[in-house]
């Protein structure tokens, strides 16, 4: 990745016609003239002038030309630049901090509760909107079987915290509903409280000393209903994305659009940038190639980690959007979203 000049390689005017090219274009999304910029009178300059500067910016790296008598806009490279040197970050308002406070509300579960937030987040910022949860054991408070054929079951498993979640079931053959509801009494009863991981021990313990008073089908069920949640561990949903509808609305260009969508149903891919957030000790914004993922799509990422009651990173929140972001307006709102998580789990 090619690196940024430094503010220091700039001289005041060179800065002044940066930021209000930056500033321009991030309002409009157009290129931005070195006529626009002189009928503003701000600069005092001739559009000759500036003309001179921007070319100096664009030999920089800045700057680039979409055709040859447009205006500039600013490249990736100038908009790190801008982010990092220049930006004056706005303060998150009242109003946008009692609406991204809205879903917690007291009782609230917390998967519930993220993805209120990352909706909420996502409405502000006119992005998507992403949460990656924490992960957690399921502790199980009950479950129950809905049989749908005579080799088929729904799995529905209420959690402590009060998450439902529901898995399909091949069953053992000869499993009768008998044997399902003597399996959901049993779990429910007896192993309520219990980790899956916790549950499975017990089981297998009581089993073992002919303690469980269970059937062999009784047993198969019990030990296929816990299993099926064990056995998804890896696969179990880790990341909240809300919004997407606002990507098409953004002004980007729509081929950009598809494929920015194309790039979020790639889960295990934007999981893996966002683990890049959570070692941060603040928010870390991504700008266009600066992620593989979103290379293609010219998107940013600005992405914050929060943590638990210990300290420890357990999750990062962030948004995903166009370029042409209000960074100045966005990153605070991401920043406030992550402090407002991190005080919800403490």
């Amino acid at each position: 990745m090619q690196q940024s000049p430094s503010l220091t390689e700039l001289n005041e005017r060179a800065r002044e016609i940066f930021r209000q090219i930056v500033d321009a274009y991030l309002v409009s999304g157009a290129p931005v003239g070195s006529r626009t910029l002189a009928k503003g009178g701000a600069l005092g300059l001739s559009p000759a002038s500036i003309r001179n500067v921007m070319q100096d910016l664009e030999e920089l790296g800045l700057l680039a030309a979409p055709h040859t008598s447009a205006g500039r806009l600013p490249t990736e490279l100038g908009l790190r630049m801008f982010v990092d040197g220049m930006m004056q970050a706005a303060e998150v308002s009242e109003d946008e901090r009692a609406v991204l406070e809205s879903g917690l509300a007291p009782g609230v579960a917390m998967e519930d509760a993220l993805t209120r937030t990352t909706a909420a987040l996502s409405g502000l910022s006119q992005c998507a909107g992403l949460v990656m949860v924490p992960a957690r054991e399921l502790v199980i408070r009950q479950i129950s079987f809905v049989p749908l054929s005579p080799s088929r079951t729904l799995v529905v498993l209420v959690g402590a915290d009060g998450s439902v979640e529901n898995r399909l079931l091949d069953l053992p053959p000869g499993v009768l509903p008998a044997s399902l509801e003597a399996a959901a009494n049993y779990i429910s009863t007896r192993l309520a409280g219990l980790t899956l991981a916790d549950a499975m021990q017990r089981m297998q313990a009581e089993i073992a000393r002919d303690r469980a008073m269970l059937d062999t089908l009784t047993q198969a069920a019990v030990a296929a209903g816990l299993a099926v949640w064990s056995s998804d561990a890896a696969a179990r949903p880790v990341l909240i994305v809300r919004g997407q509808a606002n990507l098409v609305e953004s002004q980007m260009d729509m081929d950009k659009v598809r494929q920015l969508l194309d790039d979020l149903e790639d889960k295990a891919e934007l999981i893996r940038l966002l683990e890049n957030a959570r070692g941060a000790d603040a928010t870390r914004i991504f700008i266009g190639a600066e992620s593989r993922l979103f290379s293609l799509s010219g998107s940013s990422v600005i992405a914050a980690p929060y943590r638990g009651n210990d300290g420890k990173v357990i999750g990062v929140v962030g948004v995903i959007g166009p370029t042409r972001l209000n960074y100045a307006r966005v990153i605070p709102m991401v920043d406030y979203t992550a402090r407002t998580l991190s005080r919800l789990v403490s």
